[in-house]
């Protein structure tokens, strides 16, 4: 049991994620929540969340491990997790939990947890705060020193929304009056979604998955693979394009006029070019994003920096070299620290409406334009102790190639690459090949298959 508790219940670099029941229990989570008080030191703390079915119960059970640790709690209700950070960050807040399991099954939930300035914790915060939850050393605040908790469910949103509109030029994208497609797999997104496209973008909206009251109908990371429905809905209603969101509203897929879901490679790499246009500074982005966004950098004289997977590593490098766009293009992560230091599905959405409005360009045509990759990705689960075989294994297939360890193994030659690692969020190791000819990526892939058994 204890192999199977460690596979299901993980303490990473953005919280502590399971699957609800025997792993992820309310007392847990109670539990983790006064650890975070503690070492926040009480004040307000802002908890939010997703629809998961087991978000309400998740909630009462941190609201309730923040005021044993003195802590004021102030809920934000159901929102995605960017507009969750950047409130906590603008109202100076002594820290945030967003109750959500992001791109991961229904049965699963998770904390994520954030600093006063609304971002993932670095890797000295993390580590001082998991020491202190395993040592239990919680503050138990008196009944004289129990705080209160109170709502605020609408400035989140407006906050939000100001940030990402001032970096935009919102009247030519109301003025074009695009009709979109909408997935937002009942969601965090679904009420905040349309609101952002309808009132504040002036789009026609055809929606679907736009509930928050239904349960997830596709599964939750938004992959070419399960957005037929919107691709189809997008294509016979002459939208101009269409955005699907995971739960939690970071991520973000993108359907062009045709119906064809793009890859969330080429996703970051329209935004990276539409901000690389307007802005000075380099990128940062991590290992598995294309080298697509190294060849864009590339023709605006910039540089870019490669970090282990995992937005709270590509922020803390962002914030070191001082990049000014960056994310995790094989998940459609798209981070711009002018909002704010996180995933941002809603940053993407308007700098890809704004490249629109300002080319009258159709998006396939843009699309067009990026440079070519072909990539398959996949994943498989692995035994407890395998890892280290497994990856040698693959370092011994390819001999002649550049070897990078800084998360897991990426294997780099000039034209083609390969990306293996452990999740950070599940019990499963993930593949990513790439290269400019899609027999050879083809074969690549192949290969690591073989050489992982």
């Amino acid at each position: 049991m204890a192999t199977a508790r460690e596979h299901n219940l993980k303490i990473g670099v953005s919280g502590i994620r399971g699957v609800v029941g025997e792993f992820l229990t309310p007392a847990l989570a109670a539990d983790f929540a006064q650890a975070f008080g503690t070492y926040v030191g009480g004040g307000r703390v802002v908890v939010g969340r997703d629809t998961r079915s087991s978000g309400p119960m998740i909630e009462h059970a941190v609201c309730c491990g923040l005021l044993a640790a003195g802590c004021e709690v102030v809920r934000v209700g159901i929102l995605p997790t960017p507009t969750i950070q950047v409130y906590v960050g603008a109202t100076h807040a002594r820290g945030g939990i967003a109750i959500t399991a992001s791109h991961n099954p229904a049965e699963y939930n998770a904390l994520k947890l954030f600093n006063h300035e609304g971002l993932f914790f670095n890797s000295y915060e993390r580590g001082e705060l998991i020491d202190l939850y395993h040592q239990s050393d919680f503050h138990h605040s008196t009944n004289a020193q129990i705080r209160g908790i109170s709502d605020d469910l609408e400035r989140p949103m407006r906050l939000h929304f100001d940030r990402v509109l001032a970096r935009v030029d919102a009247a030519p994208i109301r003025a074009h009056a695009f009709r979109l497609g909408l997935d937002a797999v009942n969601g965090a997104g679904s009420i905040v979604s349309q609101r952002f496209l309808r009132e504040e973008l002036g789009c026609t909206l055809e929606a679907i998955a736009v509930d928050p009251a239904q349960t997830f109908p596709r599964p939750a990371e938004p992959t070419p693979e399960v957005l037929g429905e919107v691709a189809a809905l997008v294509r016979d209603r002459g939208c101009a394009l269409g955005f699907a969101q995971d739960p939690d509203g970071d991520r973000l897929a993108i359907i062009d006029e045709t119906g064809r879901v793009l890859d969330n490679n080429d996703v970051l790499a329209l935004v990276v070019d539409a901000v690389l246009v307007r802005l000075p500074g380099d990128v940062a982005v991590n290992l598995t994003t294309s080298a697509a966004i190294d060849d864009i950098a590339r023709t605006h004289g910039r540089r870019v920096y490669r970090t282990p997977v995992g937005e709270a590593n590509v922020v803390e490098r962002m914030k070191a070299v001082g990049a000014v766009i960056g994310g995790e293009g094989s998940s459609g992560g798209i981070i711009f620290p002018a909002v704010q230091y996180c995933r941002d599905s809603y940053t993407g959405m308007a700098f890809v409406l704004d490249r629109l409005a300002a080319t009258g360009e159709p998006l396939s045509s843009l699309a067009a334009r990026l440079p070519r990759y072909f990539r398959k990705m996949g994943k498989a689960a692995f035994a407890h102790g395998r890892l280290g075989p497994l990856m040698q294994a693959v370092e011994a297939a390819f001999p002649d190639a550049e070897i990078d360890r800084t998360d897991g193994l990426k294997l780099i030659w000039a034209d083609r690459s390969i990306h293996v690692r452990a999740s950070n969020t599940e019990p499963l190791l993930r593949m990513s090949v790439e290269a400019r000819q899609e027999s050879v990526c083809q074969d690549l892939y192949a290969r690591v298959s073989s050489a992982l058994g």
